[in-house]
Protein backbone atom coordinates (compact mmCIF):
# COMPACT_ATOMS: atom_id res chain seq x y z
CA UNK A 1 0.00 0.00 0.00
CA UNK A 2 2.93 2.53 1.07
CA UNK A 3 4.42 1.92 -2.12
CA UNK A 4 1.39 2.61 -4.38
CA UNK A 5 0.74 5.50 -2.56
CA UNK A 6 4.43 6.43 -3.38
CA UNK A 7 4.20 5.52 -6.45
CA UNK A 8 1.24 7.85 -6.97
CA UNK A 9 2.73 10.48 -5.36
CA UNK A 10 6.13 10.09 -7.81
CA UNK A 11 3.17 10.76 -10.80
CA UNK A 12 1.20 13.69 -9.76
CA UNK A 13 4.15 15.66 -8.90
CA UNK A 14 5.86 15.05 -11.86
CA UNK A 15 2.56 16.20 -13.82
CA UNK A 16 2.42 19.42 -11.38
CA UNK A 17 5.78 20.33 -12.89
CA UNK A 18 5.15 20.11 -16.38
CA UNK A 19 1.60 21.55 -15.79
CA UNK A 20 4.01 24.75 -14.53
CA UNK A 21 6.38 24.65 -17.06
CA UNK A 22 3.56 26.50 -19.38
CA UNK A 23 4.71 29.24 -17.69
CA UNK A 24 7.54 30.31 -19.84
CA UNK A 25 5.11 29.85 -22.91
CA UNK A 26 2.06 32.26 -21.19
CA UNK A 27 4.91 34.81 -20.49
CA UNK A 28 6.28 35.05 -24.30
CA UNK A 29 2.67 35.75 -25.75
CA UNK A 30 2.15 38.61 -22.88
CA UNK A 31 2.66 42.12 -24.24
CA UNK A 32 5.78 43.70 -22.42
CA UNK A 33 5.21 41.03 -19.62
CA UNK A 34 8.82 43.45 -18.23
CA UNK A 35 6.44 46.50 -17.69
CA UNK A 36 3.68 44.94 -15.84
CA UNK A 37 4.78 42.40 -13.35
CA UNK A 38 2.68 43.98 -10.78
CA UNK A 39 -0.30 43.72 -12.69
CA UNK A 40 0.71 40.44 -13.63
CA UNK A 41 0.92 39.04 -10.33
CA UNK A 42 -1.94 40.78 -8.79
CA UNK A 43 -4.16 38.79 -11.59
CA UNK A 44 -2.62 35.55 -11.44
CA UNK A 45 -2.58 35.19 -7.64
CA UNK A 46 -5.77 36.63 -7.46
CA UNK A 47 -7.07 33.64 -9.97
CA UNK A 48 -5.11 30.88 -7.54
CA UNK A 49 -6.83 32.46 -4.84
CA UNK A 50 -10.66 32.14 -6.69
CA UNK A 51 -10.20 29.17 -8.01
CA UNK A 52 -8.45 27.21 -5.28
CA UNK A 53 -11.49 28.51 -2.65
CA UNK A 54 -14.07 27.17 -5.42
CA UNK A 55 -12.59 24.15 -5.94
CA UNK A 56 -12.40 23.74 -1.79
CA UNK A 57 -16.07 25.07 -2.05
CA UNK A 58 -17.27 22.14 -4.26
CA UNK A 59 -15.41 19.30 -2.30
CA UNK A 60 -15.69 20.19 1.37
CA UNK A 61 -19.19 22.54 1.13
CA UNK A 62 -19.18 25.66 3.56
CA UNK A 63 -17.24 24.04 5.94
CA UNK A 64 -14.32 24.68 4.06
CA UNK A 65 -14.04 28.05 5.74
CA UNK A 66 -12.95 26.43 8.79
CA UNK A 67 -10.01 25.39 7.41
CA UNK A 68 -8.29 28.34 8.02
CA UNK A 69 -9.10 28.54 11.28
CA UNK A 70 -6.63 25.48 11.62
CA UNK A 71 -3.81 26.79 9.58
CA UNK A 72 -2.10 27.66 12.09
CA UNK A 73 1.99 28.62 12.00
CA UNK A 74 3.50 26.31 9.96
CA UNK A 75 0.39 27.02 7.41
CA UNK A 76 0.70 31.05 7.32
CA UNK A 77 4.67 30.51 6.99
CA UNK A 78 4.20 28.36 3.78
CA UNK A 79 1.50 31.01 2.78
CA UNK A 80 3.82 33.78 2.94
CA UNK A 81 6.79 31.53 1.53
CA UNK A 82 4.36 30.79 -1.56
CA UNK A 83 3.22 34.24 -1.87
CA UNK A 84 7.08 35.61 -2.04
CA UNK A 85 7.87 32.55 -4.31
CA UNK A 86 5.04 33.83 -6.83
CA UNK A 87 6.18 37.74 -6.89
CA UNK A 88 9.69 37.09 -6.96
CA UNK A 89 9.53 34.17 -10.21
CA UNK A 90 7.41 36.94 -12.22
CA UNK A 91 9.92 39.50 -11.82
CA UNK A 92 12.94 36.96 -12.36
CA UNK A 93 10.98 35.38 -15.64
CA UNK A 94 10.48 38.73 -17.38
CA UNK A 95 13.56 40.61 -16.04
CA UNK A 96 16.33 37.78 -17.38
CA UNK A 97 16.32 34.91 -19.70
CA UNK A 98 14.32 32.04 -19.42
CA UNK A 99 18.21 29.65 -19.02
CA UNK A 100 18.93 32.12 -16.08
CA UNK A 101 15.61 31.43 -14.12
CA UNK A 102 15.64 27.80 -14.82
CA UNK A 103 19.19 27.63 -13.74
CA UNK A 104 17.79 29.24 -9.97
CA UNK A 105 14.97 26.13 -10.12
CA UNK A 106 17.80 23.67 -10.45
CA UNK A 107 18.95 24.94 -6.74
CA UNK A 108 15.29 24.27 -5.00
CA UNK A 109 16.79 20.18 -4.20
CA UNK A 110 19.43 21.41 -2.40
CA UNK A 111 17.79 24.15 -0.22
CA UNK A 112 14.99 22.15 0.37
CA UNK A 113 16.84 19.30 1.47
CA UNK A 114 18.79 21.40 3.44
CA UNK A 115 15.39 23.72 5.05
CA UNK A 116 13.89 19.95 5.64
CA UNK A 117 17.43 18.63 7.76
CA UNK A 118 17.33 21.64 9.59
CA UNK A 119 13.61 22.35 10.65
CA UNK A 120 12.39 18.57 10.00
CA UNK A 121 15.20 16.32 10.78
CA UNK A 122 14.47 14.93 7.33
CA UNK A 123 17.35 13.04 5.63
CA UNK A 124 18.84 12.58 2.48
CA UNK A 125 19.04 9.09 0.76
CA UNK A 126 22.10 8.54 -1.24
CA UNK A 127 20.04 8.36 -4.52
CA UNK A 128 18.42 11.26 -4.12
CA UNK A 129 21.75 13.28 -3.37
CA UNK A 130 23.11 11.61 -6.46
CA UNK A 131 19.90 12.78 -8.86
CA UNK A 132 19.85 16.16 -7.58
CA UNK A 133 23.86 16.43 -8.68
CA UNK A 134 23.15 14.94 -12.00
CA UNK A 135 19.86 17.05 -12.75
CA UNK A 136 21.80 20.27 -11.16
CA UNK A 137 24.17 19.22 -14.25
CA UNK A 138 21.84 19.25 -16.34
CA UNK A 139 20.11 22.76 -15.28
CA UNK A 140 23.74 24.48 -15.37
CA UNK A 141 24.53 22.83 -18.86
CA UNK A 142 20.99 24.77 -20.42
CA UNK A 143 22.06 27.99 -18.76
CA UNK A 144 24.86 28.02 -20.67
CA UNK A 145 22.78 28.24 -23.95
CA UNK A 146 22.12 31.38 -23.06
CA UNK A 147 23.51 34.36 -25.03
CA UNK A 148 22.99 37.40 -22.77
CA UNK A 149 23.92 37.18 -19.19
CA UNK A 150 20.65 38.78 -17.96
CA UNK A 151 20.27 40.91 -15.38
CA UNK A 152 21.24 40.51 -11.75
CA UNK A 153 18.35 41.66 -10.24
CA UNK A 154 16.56 38.71 -12.29
CA UNK A 155 19.04 36.39 -10.99
CA UNK A 156 18.62 37.25 -7.42
CA UNK A 157 14.61 37.01 -8.11
CA UNK A 158 15.28 33.48 -9.32
CA UNK A 159 17.33 32.46 -6.35
CA UNK A 160 14.71 33.88 -3.97
CA UNK A 161 11.71 32.34 -5.80
CA UNK A 162 13.63 29.33 -5.73
CA UNK A 163 14.36 29.73 -2.03
CA UNK A 164 10.85 30.57 -1.34
CA UNK A 165 9.14 27.85 -3.06
CA UNK A 166 11.86 25.58 -1.35
CA UNK A 167 10.19 26.78 2.17
CA UNK A 168 6.88 26.15 0.94
CA UNK A 169 7.24 23.07 -0.01
CA UNK A 170 9.17 22.00 3.59
CA UNK A 171 6.15 23.69 5.14
CA UNK A 172 3.83 21.40 3.63
CA UNK A 173 5.82 18.93 5.05
CA UNK A 174 6.15 20.44 8.70
CA UNK A 175 2.55 19.66 10.21
CA UNK A 176 0.57 16.88 8.68
CA UNK A 177 -2.71 18.06 10.28
CA UNK A 178 -2.53 21.74 8.76
CA UNK A 179 -4.89 21.77 5.79
CA UNK A 180 -2.70 22.12 2.64
CA UNK A 181 -4.52 23.52 0.26
CA UNK A 182 -6.07 26.46 2.51
CA UNK A 183 -2.10 27.25 2.76
CA UNK A 184 -1.53 27.78 -1.07
CA UNK A 185 -5.05 30.05 -0.92
CA UNK A 186 -3.18 32.19 1.06
CA UNK A 187 -0.23 32.13 -0.83
CA UNK A 188 -2.10 33.59 -3.72
CA UNK A 189 -3.92 36.00 -1.75
CA UNK A 190 -0.51 37.25 -0.27
CA UNK A 191 0.76 37.86 -3.63
CA UNK A 192 -2.34 39.78 -4.77
CA UNK A 193 -2.58 41.84 -1.35
CA UNK A 194 0.91 42.99 -1.43
CA UNK A 195 0.64 43.50 -5.20
CA UNK A 196 -2.12 45.82 -4.63
CA UNK A 197 -0.23 47.63 -2.52
CA UNK A 198 2.90 48.53 -4.27
CA UNK A 199 0.30 49.35 -7.33
CA UNK A 200 -1.65 51.43 -5.17
CA UNK A 201 1.32 53.19 -2.82
CA UNK A 202 3.24 53.76 -6.29
CA UNK A 203 0.17 55.44 -8.09
CA UNK A 204 0.25 52.62 -11.03
CA UNK A 205 -2.01 51.74 -13.33
CA UNK A 206 -3.71 48.68 -12.39
CA UNK A 207 -5.59 48.24 -15.43
CA UNK A 208 -3.74 45.98 -17.95
CA UNK A 209 -4.63 45.35 -21.64
CA UNK A 210 -7.40 42.10 -22.13
CA UNK A 211 -4.79 39.80 -23.61
CA UNK A 212 -2.53 40.23 -20.88
CA UNK A 213 -5.04 39.78 -18.50
CA UNK A 214 -6.45 37.36 -19.96
CA UNK A 215 -3.04 35.58 -19.82
CA UNK A 216 -2.19 36.35 -16.24
CA UNK A 217 -5.53 34.56 -14.96
CA UNK A 218 -4.47 31.18 -17.28
CA UNK A 219 -1.12 31.47 -15.69
CA UNK A 220 -2.79 31.15 -12.35
CA UNK A 221 -5.45 28.39 -13.46
CA UNK A 222 -2.36 26.19 -14.60
CA UNK A 223 -0.69 27.13 -11.42
CA UNK A 224 -3.60 26.54 -9.04
CA UNK A 225 -4.09 23.12 -10.79
CA UNK A 226 0.01 21.91 -10.51
CA UNK A 227 -0.26 23.06 -6.41
CA UNK A 228 -3.25 21.11 -5.79
CA UNK A 229 -1.46 18.11 -7.07
CA UNK A 230 1.66 18.96 -5.27
CA UNK A 231 0.18 19.57 -1.94
CA UNK A 232 -2.19 16.77 -2.21
CA UNK A 233 0.69 14.80 -2.67
CA UNK A 234 3.30 16.16 -0.30
CA UNK A 235 2.90 13.83 2.32
CA UNK A 236 4.18 10.83 0.66
CA UNK A 237 7.83 12.20 -0.44
CA UNK A 238 10.59 14.33 1.23
CA UNK A 239 10.84 17.85 0.50
CA UNK A 240 14.27 17.28 -1.69
CA UNK A 241 12.29 14.03 -3.50
CA UNK A 242 9.55 16.80 -4.03
CA UNK A 243 11.41 19.55 -5.83
CA UNK A 244 13.54 17.18 -7.50
CA UNK A 245 10.56 15.93 -9.78
CA UNK A 246 8.86 19.16 -9.92
CA UNK A 247 11.94 19.73 -12.42
CA UNK A 248 10.29 18.48 -15.22
CA UNK A 249 8.92 22.06 -15.33
CA UNK A 250 12.37 22.54 -16.76
CA UNK A 251 11.74 20.19 -19.88
CA UNK A 252 8.48 21.04 -20.55
CA UNK A 253 8.96 24.64 -20.55
CA UNK A 254 11.67 24.39 -23.34
CA UNK A 255 9.22 21.83 -25.25
CA UNK A 256 5.93 24.04 -25.32
CA UNK A 257 8.30 27.26 -26.42
CA UNK A 258 9.90 24.79 -29.24
CA UNK A 259 6.14 23.39 -30.41
CA UNK A 260 5.56 24.77 -33.93
CA UNK A 261 1.94 23.89 -33.39
CA UNK A 262 1.75 26.59 -30.64
CA UNK A 263 3.83 29.86 -32.66
CA UNK A 264 6.53 30.04 -30.62
CA UNK A 265 9.00 28.24 -32.67
CA UNK A 266 12.46 28.60 -29.97
CA UNK A 267 14.56 25.88 -31.82
CA UNK A 268 16.55 24.38 -28.51
CA UNK A 269 20.28 24.18 -28.88
CA UNK A 270 22.12 21.19 -28.27
CA UNK A 271 23.06 22.21 -24.91
CA UNK A 272 19.74 22.62 -23.96
CA UNK A 273 18.88 19.09 -26.02
CA UNK A 274 21.76 17.66 -23.72
CA UNK A 275 20.80 19.20 -20.63
CA UNK A 276 17.58 18.24 -20.77
CA UNK A 277 18.56 14.61 -21.48
CA UNK A 278 20.90 15.08 -18.46
CA UNK A 279 17.22 16.15 -16.25
CA UNK A 280 15.21 12.82 -17.21
CA UNK A 281 18.34 10.44 -16.60
CA UNK A 282 18.20 12.00 -12.93
CA UNK A 283 14.56 11.91 -12.82
CA UNK A 284 14.58 7.91 -14.07
CA UNK A 285 17.59 6.93 -11.89
CA UNK A 286 15.48 8.61 -9.06
CA UNK A 287 12.59 6.79 -10.19
CA UNK A 288 13.78 3.45 -10.72
CA UNK A 289 15.81 3.26 -7.15
CA UNK A 290 12.65 4.91 -5.21
CA UNK A 291 10.55 1.86 -6.49
CA UNK A 292 12.99 -0.24 -4.67
CA UNK A 293 12.28 1.51 -1.20
CA UNK A 294 9.43 2.37 0.89
CA UNK A 295 9.34 5.52 2.15
CA UNK A 296 8.42 7.16 5.49
CA UNK A 297 6.13 9.31 6.14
Amino acid sequence: MAKDKVSSAMFFVLLAGLIWSFGPFIVRNINNAELIPWQYSLIRGSAIFLILNIYLFLNEGKNFINNYLRIGFSGFIGGACLGLANITFVFSITTTTAAVTMMMLGAMPFIAALLAYIFLKEKISKNTLIAMIIAAGGIILISFDSKETGTLFGLINGLISSSAFAGFTVSLRWKKNVPKLTTVSLGGITAAIVSLLVLFFYDSNILISLKSSSLSALHGFFVCSALILYSSYAKYLPAADLTLLSLTEVLGGIFWVWLPLLGVNEIPSANTLIGGAIIIIAITFYGYNARRYRFRY
